[in-house]
């Protein structure tokens, strides 16, 4: 391969990974910081979506996740209201 043909190689791999960086980041609208309190512990979590009800949900299930232990606990920690909420759009 000629030393132009690797710099097009390089070039597009280039142009495609900005392009994948770019739709990702671009899809994330909202970010929410959830807090949550279940089973006298307490953590908090940040997650970013396309609208701030998929970021709430993400937030939650991710500040759950280290708080619940097992299926049931996953599902009652997630329906439990919030301590705190706080979300922006970015």
């Amino acid at each position: 391969m000629t030393a132009r043909g690797k710099g097009l190689v390089v070039a597009g791999l280039i142009a495609f990974v900005a392009f994948l960086l770019w739709t990702t980041l671009s899809a994330q609208k909202v970010e929410c910081q959830m807090c949550v309190e279940f089973g006298n512990e307490r953590n908090c979590a940040t997650a970013t979506a396309s609208t701030e009800t998929e970021a709430a949900q993400s937030a939650q299930s991710t500040a759950c996740g280290v708080l619940a232990r097992g299926m049931t606990a996953s599902i009652a920690c997630g329906n439990t209201t919030p301590v705190s909420r706080q979300c922006r759009v970015r």
